[in-house]
């Protein structure tokens, strides 16, 4: 749950109530009504307006950065791999880590020779 006054970032617009999204607003109420549809009350200062929003069209603003910083991360390792052929650094970035609940490594089922890995990288980039 947001906390009132916390800085959010409008993500969607599910009744379609003309939601300035990809705006930021902040939490300035809830609504704890059983009856309504609607979470919270969020001000957006670009439009000077109050919005009632449900908790699926918010998000908060230290929370999408987050999700932002771990997918550039993520592009940048994707990157580096196919620059270097590293195909073992690829893997476990395509497939998260490549380990089970013990922290050990599933052993691979086949290996693929550097012509057939590459074949796959421009299967997955035209996709």
């Amino acid at each position: 749950m947001l906390q009132l006054g916390e800085r959010v970032v409008i993500v969607g617009d599910a009744f379609e109530q003309n939601l300035p999204v990809g705006e930021y607003g902040y939490v300035i109420a809830y609504d704890r009504n059983p009856d309504n549809a609607f979470d919270y009350v969020i001000r957006a200062p670009k439009t000077g307006r109050n919005y009632y929003v449900p908790s699926s069209d918010v998000e908060s603003e230290e929370l999408l950065l987050e999700y932002e910083a771990e997918r550039a991360t993520k592009e940048a390792l994707i990157d580096y791999a196919l620059a270097t052929h590293n195909e073992k650094l690829f893997m476990h970035v395509m497939n998260g880590g490549d380990q089970d609940a013990d922290g050990q490594k599933e052993p691979t089922k086949e290996v693929m020779s550097q012509a057939e890995f590459i074949k796959q990288v421009n299967l997955r980039a035209w996709i």
